[in-house]
């Protein structure tokens, strides 16, 4: 199947907004996570995220308009202009019926919903917005992000728990192999900091409770580890054909080859210990992209510091990649900001192709004794690494596995 071009980025995320920025701050591993400040957070079990403050200042979209939307897509409005900024896309000049949006997040716009549901028991139906109906819901961003470009050709929205953003991506990326579309915009968005969505990621299970030291918190792998913490954010990218990237004289900076999916079928919300699905999900992406395992020259992990998910990512790259798998450089940057659930994938990718173009290997920060051997860890520091083609993989609840294989773009 055709490789897919990735032409511009668009990030929005607790380390920086826009891929310069952002940048320095992963290749840095500063850390970004800290205890929640917006509402009073203090009686949950995990009251630490990584948060954006002062979204606004980023963005020239107007009151009006900020009023009938959540924040999940307000931040899809500014990675996707930064996105076709990046692109050199003046979304003006393509035909609407030839640009599609896939996006993925896993709990929708639950600060506007909070709201106005409270509203309604207060005030009654007259208290509440008619924008209720349509601002919290996971596709919103997308119809969002359609109405004010003008958007009119074939979309969806994943809703994948974590792998959601990444499988939207591959999903973008079989639909233009197929030329059904011109370009797409694919990625996540998610916005979990808020009172009623905490509330139900601590009753996801395996958050984080270490909120004295909120910086050190996500540890992935570690053998301290003592689960994850949530972060907000939005990481969208343009997606076009080689040949139309080429022609209109476009920066190629990836080329999205190779994408595999499956399920445990195991359990409702933990995997399968044996990891046994994801490695076929590995092995179907690297089918997809006609590359073995030699060629393979760094892996985003999932990382999601919880035992049985860590050991099971382990267990099967060192199933794929047998001797080859203590070599291969792996990290999971986002231990620094945060995982940004449904739209963690997308924001992994992006990591990926900055890595690739920078021939950076972003650390693992808080990293320092790793409880399953046998992988080439970069902890702590960055490590200077020629990639040419690398692996991100995404997992969600219920045993949802979603690997693709990235390589550097052409010249």
């Amino acid at each position: 199947m055709e490789k897919i071009a990735v032409t511009g980025i668009g990030i929005v995320a607790p380390s920086g907004i826009g891929k310069r920025q952002f940048w320095a701050n992963i290749k840095a591993g500063r850390p970004f996570v800290k205890k929640i400040t917006r509402f009073d957070a203090s009686r949950y079990p995990s009251h630490i995220a990584g948060q954006i403050d002062e979204l606004n200042k980023y963005s020239n979209l107007s009151e009006r308009l900020l009023k009938k939307m959540d924040a999940f897509s307000h931040m899809a409005l500014i990675a996707s202009e930064l996105a076709l900024q990046d692109a050199g896309i003046d979304i003006k000049q393509e035909d609407p019926n030839l640009v599609g949006i896939f996006l993925g997040n896993a709990i929708g716009g639950w600060l506007y919903a909070e709201t106005e549901l409270r509203d309604l028991y207060i005030e009654g139906r007259e208290g509440v917005s008619p924008y209720m109906a349509s601002a919290w819901f996971p596709a919103a961003p997308q119809g969002q992000v359609s109405i004010y470009y003008g958007i009119k050709g074939f979309s969806k929205t994943i809703v994948a728990d974590r792998a959601s953003s990444l499988e939207a991506i591959g999903y973008a990326k079989k639909t233009l192999a197929k030329n059904k579309l011109n370009m797409i915009l694919a990625g996540g968005m998610e916005a979990p900091v808020t009172p009623y969505a905490l509330l139900c990621c601590n009753t996801y299970g395996g958050l984080s409770e270490d909120n004295g030291h909120p910086e050190n918190a996500y540890r992935p792998f570690d053998k301290k580890r003592s689960g994850f913490v949530i972060a907000e954010g939005a990481g969208i990218m343009v997606m076009e054909g080689i040949g139309r990237a080429k022609k209109r004289g476009a920066n190629i900076m990836a080329l999205v080859s190779g994408y595999g999916t499956t399920c445990d079928g195991l359990d409702r919300i933990n995997p399968d210990k044996s990891g046994l699905e994801l490695v076929r999900a590995i092995e179907m992406a690297l089918a997809d992209a006609k590359a073995n395992i030699d060629e393979i020259d760094y892996i985003s992990l999932d990382g999601l510091a919880v035992e049985d998910w860590d050991n099971s990512e382990v267990a099967a790259i060192k199933k794929v990649f047998g001797e080859r798998a203590a070599k291969i450089p792996v990290s999971c940057p986002k231990s620094s900001f945060g995982n940004l659930l449904g739209a963690s994938g997308a924001v992994d990718l992006i990591i990926t192709i900055l890595a690739i173009e920078h021939s950076l290997v972003p650390p693992t920060i808080n990293l320092e004794e790793p409880d399953a051997g046998g992988l080439n860890y970069i902890m702590k520091e960055a490590k200077e690494h020629v990639i040419n083609k690398a692996l991100v993989i995404s997992r969600g609840r219920g045993g949802i596995n979603s690997v693709l294989v990235v390589e550097k773009g052409e010249k």
